[in-house]
């Protein structure tokens, strides 16, 4: 769980820093050719399948966690008072990530699919900003994605530092670095997320 956490962790820093050039406001050429190269470069298409595999692989030991959780205390306490002994989004990963696959499912069909069926059918060249913008002219996905994007900051928070919990770095020493760094890491990618289909609705991208 916490080696394929960090593989994704650090596949949202590539995906965020590409998704940011639309922020250059050139009527989308730079990102357009960014969106170019990863769909028709043979080595990016090949680690696609292990990005794939890796968040499958993530969801199937999300939920084996759960169930051994759940296996391992069939009865509940009498007693349990699970706010002084954990934060409520550390409770809610199951929730939260639920919610999260379904934002990644609505997400891949907007955007992935597209490119895929335009690369392979021989079209001309596939404008992803266009349907960026088009996508994130509708009121009610730009909320929808912003939902998304909560759920993906609170799986972040907490998910960076248990990743390191779990590999056992956990000495008092570097607790407070990891923790200041995966806040900032959380706080940074989901706000570049949110800004980009806020941006388009508010009119901010030519």
């Amino acid at each position: 769980m916490a080696f394929t956490g960090l593989f994704l962790i650090t596949f949202l820093i590539v995906h965020a820093g590409i998704n940011s050039s639309i922020f250059l406001n050139d009527n989308g050429e730079t990102f357009n050719e960014f969106a170019h190269f990863m769909s028709h470069n043979w080595i990016v298409r090949f680690l696609e399948i292990g990005l794939f595999a890796g968040l499958f692989l993530h969801i199937i030991q999300g939920f084996l966690l759960w169930k051994q959780n759940s296996d391992a205390r069939p009865v509940k306490y009498l007693v349990n008072k699970q706010s002084s002994n954990s934060k409520w989004y550390s409770r809610s990963m199951g929730i939260l990530g639920s919610l999260l696959l379904l934002f990644l499912v609505i997400h891949v069909s907007h955007f992935f699919v597209g490119t895929k069926v335009a690369l392979y059918s021989g079209d001309k060249p596939h404008n992803l900003y266009d349907e960026m913008k088009e996508v994130f002219s509708n009121l009610w996905i730009v909320i929808l994605y912003l939902a998304g994007v909560f759920s993906l900051f609170w799986h972040l928070y907490h998910g960076f530092h248990s990743a390191f919990q779990s590999l056992g770095i956990h000495h008092k020493k570097y607790i407070p670095i990891i923790r200041t760094i995966g806040t900032g890491y959380a706080v940074i990618i989901c706000l570049l997320f949110a800004l980009m289909p806020l941006a388009f609705y508010l009119g901010w991208l030519a």
